[in-house]
Parts: structure tokens; C-alpha cells; sequence
């Protein structure tokens, strides 16, 4: 199997290839730096392996929610890749990409993602793991901090950009559930390709032309830094 992935849906920018059994990954943290970054990363991902995007079986990308600018950026690149070279596309939330990246990083039972949405407001879901496989038990909505509310007792951590903004208000209102905090977490293009991959295997995959941004809020701001 191999799949393409981008994420440029927050502050960090990063693209992977999944090769078969091989996952690389370029990924930096770099705001209002993506569209500059995220074209060179690729070829050079694609130039390592030796590979066309030809040669690819899909591509999948961060589909939101995040920033204005970062995911009408994904999905541009991605639709690009994806008519030129005739695949399918991957659309895979960014905060399941996070939740993804910190079951692989830590042993929990659960994580609390949390993206600043500016206005006030955080991008919010809950996910698990069962039998090695993202489980999303709250979904994904943009909220007050002060609204949140999660009734199941499921020790978790807490991560994304959303907790380093609002972590008094989130702390207290998961209470002893929370068992840390992990606020500089970003969606990963990594994370991305892994879950695209089980996407694809469960025909998860759209037409290019599908590749659309998840926004949640209906009213879109702009702001600087392409929030």
C-alpha cells in the first residue's frame, strides 16, 4: 500500500509516505509558513522512495477541522495530486490524527483533543481504542470550553492547542478524568496516512473532487495567521 498524506490544518506542516510497511515523515512547525513548505516536502518524500504519484494508491490529507487558510491549502494540493494522477482521496479529521499520534505515544485509555478555535470557542471529540482500532466516543464539534461536558469515566489525556488556551476551564470540568495534559500536540501527516490507510481498506476513499474541508463552524472568520 502506498499513500501520500498532508496536514497543514494548524500551526505545524507536515507530509508522510506510506510505503508498505515504511512510514516517513517531514514536519515542521512553522506558521503562515505551510504553502511555502508543504510542495517541497513531498517531492522529496517522493524522490527518497523513487516513486511517481503514479505509482501511488491514494492520497489522503487533513480534512479539519483547524484553520481557514490550512485546509482550504490540503485540499488544494491534494485535489492537484489527485486528478493528475487519477486517485482516490483520503479525507481524515485532524483531530483523529491527533488522538491517533498520542495512542502511539502514550498508554491511555483515552484523549481529550482540543484545537483553539478562536472566537471563544475550542474543536472538540473524544476517542479510544478498541481491539487496535480509533474509536470515536464524543463527536467532533466546535464548543465553548466552559460547555464541555463528558459523563463516561474514561481516564485520558488531554491534548492539542486548545489546552494550552483554556486549560483551566477544561481541567475542571473533566476533573479527575484527566490524568495529564499534552498542549503542543499537533495533527500529524503520519497520523494522517496511518488512518488513511485504514480507510482505504475499509472503501472509505472519495473522487478528487470530494476533497473538501470540515469547517463545523458554518460562519468562517478571517483572521491573521490564517485562522
Amino acid at each position: 500500500m502506498k499513500i501520500l498524506a498532508i496536514e497543514t490544518a494548524t500551526e505545524a506542516c507536515s507530509a508522510a509516505l506510506l510505503n508498505n510497511d515504511s512510514l516517513s515523515e517531514r514536519y515542521q512547525l512553522a506558521p503562515r509558513q505551510q504553502s511555502e513548505l508543504i510542495l517541497p516536502m513531498v517531492d522529496e518524500l517522493m524522490n527518497e522512495a523513487g516513486l511517481s504519484a503514479l505509482q501511488l494508491d491514494a492520497i489522503a490529507f487533513g480534512r479539519g477541522p483547524g484553520a481557514f487558510t490550512g485546509l482550504r491549502l490540503a485540499a488544494a494540493v491534494t485535489q492537484g495530486i489527485a486528478f493528475a494522477a487519477e486517485l482516490p482521496v483520503l479525507p481524515v479529521s485532524t483531530l483523529a490524527a491527533m488522538a491517533e499520534f498520542t495512542f502511539h505515544q502514550y498508554e491511555t485509555e483515552c484523549v481529550y483533543t482540543a484545537i483553539d478555535a478562536r472566537m471563544k470557542e475550542v474543536y472538540w471529540a473524544v476517542f479510544t481504542k478498541q481491539q487496535d482500532r480509533l474509536v470515536e466516543i464524543q463527536a467532533e464539534a466546535v464548543i465553548a470550553p466552559e460547555h464541555v461536558e463528558f459523563t463516561v469515566n474514561y481516564p485520558g489525556i488531554g491534548v492539542g492547542s486548545g489546552w494550552k488556551t483554556y486549560q483551566d476551564v477544561l481541567t475542571e470540568k473533566l476533573g479527575t478524568q484527566l490524568i495529564g495534559i499534552e498542549p503542543d500536540v499537533y495533527p500529524r501527516a503520519a497520523s494522517i496516512a496511518r488512518l488513511g490507510a485504514r480507510l482505504l481498506e475499509q472503501d472509505g476513499a472519495v473522487q478528487a473532487e470530494q476533497a473538501i474541508p470540515v469547517y463545523l463552524r458554518n460562519k468562517v472568520t478571517h483572521r491573521s495567521g490564517g485562522r
